[in-house]
């Protein structure tokens, strides 16, 4: 599923765009959910001019002479520009393109097509985004503001909810949580509150790291805990038993034997 890593990946597709005019665009009534209705993506960006590209955590934004345009990929959405895709291998994502799960897009003056494409039908398009609802970047986090995002007020929830929550870390997904908290020896189920001083520290070593190596490797599915994500699987470090549970409203896998 796309989170910062690849939505970054489609940043960069999307930056071969700046500079074209819009033509047309179009929205399902799927995409268009967060609109007033589909005609209102069609309606509002035809004439608009691209003239920058940027992202906070999983939204990709596009900057315009006009109003800002935002899109967001769901589980399964991909971009692609005139077919080419912005990443290719997403875990639960198409492993086939088809027309029909063209969920919406701009076409432009020169004859080139930025579409989103999404068989589970939860990516969106939005115009003007509220970007205050989301927390820092994952890319830019520093660690005075990764302490900050944690937070240290009571037990609190569980850190696998902390690090999925959005409105405080903008773009870490379930396998990105899920790999540092891996790398990091901890246990996801930890309550943020009592997480120790060297825990916070390998914790934030963790995702500084995960965000490098996976980024370099291709995107969130490349983690080193993905070749034991199945029932019955054993750690690749230690060889424990991989647990399963649903932290945060996601299915978490950890290792019995190093992350306490």
């Amino acid at each position: 599923m796309p989170e910062v890593l690849e939505i970054e990946s489609y940043r960069r597709l999307a930056e071969r765009v700046v500079g074209a005019r819009v033509s047309r665009g179009w929205a399902d009534e799927y995409a268009a959910k967060k609109l007033t209705a589909p005609s209102a993506w069609a309606r509002v960006v035809a004439g608009l001019t691209i003239t920058a590209t940027d992202r906070r955590g999983k939204l990709l934004v596009l900057q315009t002479d006009g109003v800002t345009l935002a899109l967001r990929f769901g589980m399964t959405g991909v971009l692609l520009l005139d077919g080419e895709a912005g990443l290719e291998g997403l875990f639960y994502g198409p492993h086939e393109y088809r027309s029909d799960w063209v969920r919406a897009g701009l076409e432009f003056e020169d004859g080139r097509s930025l579409v989103v494409h999404d068989p589970r039908r939860l990516a969106r398009v939005e115009i003007d985004p509220d970007l205050d609802e989301l927390g820092v970047d994952a890319l830019a986090m520093s660690r005075s503001a990764f302490d900050a995002a944690l937070g240290a007020r009571g037990e609190g929830p569980a850190i696998k909810a902390r690090l999925l929550d959005q409105s405080r870390i903008a773009g870490v997904g379930n396998l990105l949580a899920d790999e540092m908290l891996f790398r990091a020896g901890i246990d996801p189920r930890t309550p943020v509150g009592r997480l120790d001083s060297a825990q916070r520290t390998a914790l934030y070593r963790a995702f500084t790291q995960t965000m490098r190596t996976l980024g370099r490797r291709g995107g969130s599915h490349t983690g080193d805990h993905m070749v034991s994500r199945f029932p019955g699987g054993l750690c690749p470090r230690d060889g424990g038993a991989m647990r399963i549970e649903t932290i945060g409203g996601r299915t978490t896998y950890f290792c019995s034997v190093h992350q306490r």
